[in-house]
């Protein structure tokens, strides 16, 4: 009987993750939603908690 080759085994499952993976980051960039680790791009500006003006 043959020995099962693991290493073409793992490689396969690397590949359908990274696929995966690869899938998942084009859907996000196709509805438009910002990725991990970058700030959502707006014209205008963002006012922190500092900037509020209390309302008269």
């Amino acid at each position: 009987m043959a020995k099962p080759n693991y290493n073409f085994a793992k490689r396969q499952r690397e590949l359908a993750k990274k696929a995966k993976k690869e899938e998942k980051q084009q859907r996000k960039a196709a509805t438009g939603l910002p990725e991990e680790g970058e700030a959502a791009e707006t014209d205008e500006p963002v006012e922190t908690p500092d900037e509020v003006k209390p309302a008269a």
